[in-house]
């Protein structure tokens, strides 16, 4: 397959502990993974973390939107790949999948990022330096992710709480996203999620978490969607009292 001078592609080896206790890819790490190809993207333009910090700050993720056909299995040899798509001044919209190695897609993923400076703690203007290399479109409106469905005050709910670990947080200084996706998914209990598969979720990150700090997942019963005949679940992650994160799941039954 031709890459086109925004997109680049790697190989990658499923490892056991990307894996559930059936052997697929779990959402966080899948995350992981694809995060690892736009890492390696960047590195092979010489923008690679270091240098993006060098400009006073990092990237950080707001939003995603995964639609899943499949999940690749332990040791089983999948394609990662990422488009830096179009960017404007202060938002830059990617898309990342995972294809088996005929050009089969397991996942395709949409991502919103911004540029966070470390000093204020909030989004700034896109340095030029960081964005140039990667061939993005620049536009004056970015495409939009939706957002996720909201938990109503009267729905069913079930809820855990996570201490932040220091291990939890990355070089950005910050929760690491994957870690939302096991806090959010983990509430709704093993005997689901051994009978259930992702097949699409909307996740808005909206306020930091630090370490330290207990987080409290809260997640809606699963139930079936009237428009779209889906079974669906919303989650949310607080901390004391306040929404930091949000997400809305659909998912099929494991044949």
């Amino acid at each position: 397959m031709i890459l086109e001078p925004n997109e680049f592609e790697m190989k990658h080896t499923v490892t056991y502990y990307e894996c559930d206790p059936t052997g697929i890819v779990t959402p966080g790490m899948l995350i992981n993974m694809v995060v690892l190809v736009s890492e390696k993207q960047s590195e092979a333009l010489n923008i690679g973390t270091q240098v993006v910090n060098d400009n006073g700050g990092g990237w950080v993720i707001t939003n995603y939107e995964i639609d899943i056909t499949n999940l690749p299995k332990i040791d089983e040899v999948v394609v990662l790949g990422t488009r830096a798509t179009s960017y404007n001044r202060y938002f830059a919209f990617r898309e990342f999948w995972v294809r088996d190695q005929d050009g089969h897609e397991f996942a395709h993923i949409k991502g919103m990022f911004v540029f966070m400076d470390f000093a204020s703690r909030k989004m700034a203007r896109i340095p030029a330096a960081i964005i140039d290399p990667y061939h993005s479109v620049s536009v004056k409106r970015i495409p939009r992710i939706t957002n996720p469905a909201v938990i109503a005050a009267d729905e069913a709910t079930d809820n855990n709480q996570y201490r932040v670990r220091y291990f939890d947080i990355d070089s950005n200084h910050h929760v690491n996203n994957a870690h939302y996706f096991d806090w959010m998914l983990d509430v709704l209990g093993a005997d689901f999620l051994k009978t259930h598969l992702l097949k699409k979720m909307k996740i808005k990150y909206e306020r930091e978490i630090r370490y330290g700090q207990m987080v409290t997942s809260v997640a809606s019963k699963p139930q079936v969607d009237v428009p779209t005949n889906q079974l669906t679940t919303k989650h949310q992650i607080m901390v004391d009292d306040v929404i930091t994160t949000q997400a809305d799941c659909q998912w099929i039954t494991r044949s």
